[in-house]
C-alpha cells in the first residue's frame, strides 16, 4: 500500500481553511485528517511524511473541459493525450475530462474510443466531452462550420456505443432541431449536458435545462450576452439551482468584474475550467484546432483568420490564483469552482474535490503565492514533465 502522510498544512476544504492540518492515505483513498500532533500514530516505517511547513494543502483540481497542452491536441490520439495532460497535472489538475472539437462523425467515434480505452487504465482521466458537433453556425467560436450538424438519434447512439460509458459531457446548442430529444438521449445515458456555442433565447435554454441540461458551457463565450429585454442562456442558467456554470478565468474570456458579478448570482455553482489548447504550456506560435490555423501571441489564442479566440492556455492553477487575486474570492471559494464543484456536475461530489476521509487521494501543495510545489493522484506524487514553465 502506498501510505502517505501530509501535515503542518493549512487544509483548504470543504468551504474552510483548518490550520496545522493534516491527512494520512493508504493506496488511492484518503483514510484520516485532523489537526496538531495525532498524525504521528498513522504513521509506520515504510510511511511517505510530507511536512507542508504551513503551506496550503487542497483537493486536486478537476478540469471539465480542456482540449490540449505542451503542443499537443487531444484529437490526435493516446500520445497526444498523455502529453498534454503530463503538462496540466503539474498545474495541480488531478483529474481531466478530456474535450473534443467537432469532428467528421468517424474520426469522433475513433477518439471517443481511444478515450475510453485510456480511462479504463488511468483512472486520472475521467472520460471524454464533446464539444460539438451540434453546435450553431452563429457561434460556432473555434469550430470548423463544416463539422456542425443537427443531432440523430442514430448518430447519438453510435457516439455513445463508442464511448462505452465514458462519455461524460456534451455541448450542444439547445435551439437545434432534434436537441432536445437528444438532451433526453444523452440524459439517460448518464451523460452530463451543456448548453453552448448557441444562438439559443432565455426561454429556450430553460426549455434545455428543464429537459435535463445541467451545465453551461464557459460563460459568456459563444453565446448572446445579458439583455435587459434578451436576458438569454446566462440568466436562465443562473436562474436553475441545478445547473452549473463554466468560467474561463484568464483575464481574456471574460472580465474578473463580470466573473465577480456570476458569482454573487450563481454561488456555489460556478466551475472553473481551462478550455485550453496545444498552446498551454508550451508558448507562442502557430498551432492547430480541430483543423483550423491559431495563432498564440502573448498567452491568446485566436483563429489566424477572423481573430476568434480559439480556446486559452491557462492552466487550473492560474484560474485558481486568479480568483483570488483578480475576482476577489476567497482562497476556499476558488478552490471549490476548481474541485468539488467541477465534482458535482459529473456526479462524482461523493468522492472527488474533498480531503475528507473516504474521498480520493488527490491533493495539491501550494506555496502562499499560490504556486504548486507538489500534486498528487490517486495517492501518488506525480511527475513534473519537462515543458517551459513547469
Amino acid at each position: 500500500m502506498n501510505n502517505h502522510v501530509i501535515h503542518s498544512a493549512r487544509l483548504v476544504s470543504d468551504h474552510e481553511v483548518t490550520a496545522d492540518g493534516w491527512i494520512v492515505w493508504n493506496g488511492d483513498t484518503i483514510t484520516a485528517t485532523g489537526v496538531g500532533e495525532e498524525w504521528r500514530v498513522h504513521t509506520t516505517t515504510d510511511t511517505t511524511v510530507v511536512d507542508a511547513a504551513g503551506r496550503y494543502v487542497t483537493p486536486g483540481f478537476i478540469d471539465l473541459h480542456c482540449h490540449g497542452g505542451n503542443s499537443a491536441t487531444f484529437d490526435d490520439g493516446a500520445a497526444a493525450i498523455h502529453t498534454g495532460l503530463s503538462a496540466h497535472r503539474s498545474h495541480g489538475t488531478t483529474r481531466s475530462v478530456v474535450s473534443l472539437v467537432s469532428g467528421q462523425h468517424d474520426r469522433l467515434v475513433q477518439s471517443l474510443a481511444t478515450i475510453a480505452e485510456l480511462a479504463a487504465t488511468d483512472p486520472l482521466v475521467l472520460g471524454s466531452h464533446l464539444e460539438g458537433p451540434f453546435l450553431s453556425h452563429d457561434f460556432k467560436g473555434a469550430h470548423s462550420p463544416e463539422a456542425l450538424r443537427t443531432p440523430t438519434t442514430r448518430e447519438i447512439t453510435e457516439l455513445l456505443a463508442a464511448a462505452d460509458g465514458t462519455l461524460r459531457q456534451v455541448t450542444l446548442a439547445p435551439e437545434l432541431d432534434g436537441a432536445l430529444d437528444a438532451i433526453a438521449q444523452f440524459t439517460r445515458a448518464g451523460v452530463t449536458v451543456a448548453i453552448g456555442h448557441t444562438a439559443a433565447t432565455y426561454d429556450e435554454s430553460l426549455a434545455a435545462f428543464d429537459a435535463g441540461a445541467k451545465l453551461l458551457t464557459h460563460a459568456f463565450n459563444a453565446m448572446n450576452g445579458i439583455h435587459h429585454r434578451a436576458p438569454g442562456p446566462i440568466a436562465a442558467a443562473a436562474s436553475r439551482e441545478s445547473v452549473i456554470l463554466e468560467v474561463i478565468n484568464d483575464g481574456v474570456h471574460v472580465h474578473p468584474e463580470v466573473i465577480r458579478m456570476l458569482w454573487a448570482w450563481a454561488p456555489g455553482r460556478i466551475a472553473l475550467i481551462t478550455d485550453a489548447m496545444a498552446a498551454a504550456c508550451a508558448g507562442d506560435g502557430d498551432y492547430s484546432l480541430g483543423g483550423l490555423a491559431v495563432t498564440v501571441d502573448d498567452g491568446v489564442a485566436r483563429l489566424s483568420e477572423g481573430g476568434a479566440i480559439a480556446g486559452s492556455t491557462l492552466t487550473m492553477d492560474a484560474a485558481v490564483r486568479r480568483a483570488v487575486t483578480d475576482v476577489g474570492l476567497s482562497l476556499p471559494q476558488a478552490v471549490a469552482a476548481a474541485a468539488s464543484v467541477p465534482a458535482r456536475a459529473l456526479g462524482r461530489s461523493g468522492d472527488l474535490g474533498s480531503l475528507a476521509a473516504g474521498f480520493a487521494a488527490d491533493a495539491v501543495l501550494l506555496d502562499n503565492d499560490l504556486r504548486v510545489q507538489a500534486v498528487w493522484a490517486a495517492g501518488r506524487e506525480l511527475p513534473w514533465p519537462e515543458h517551459p514553465d513547469a
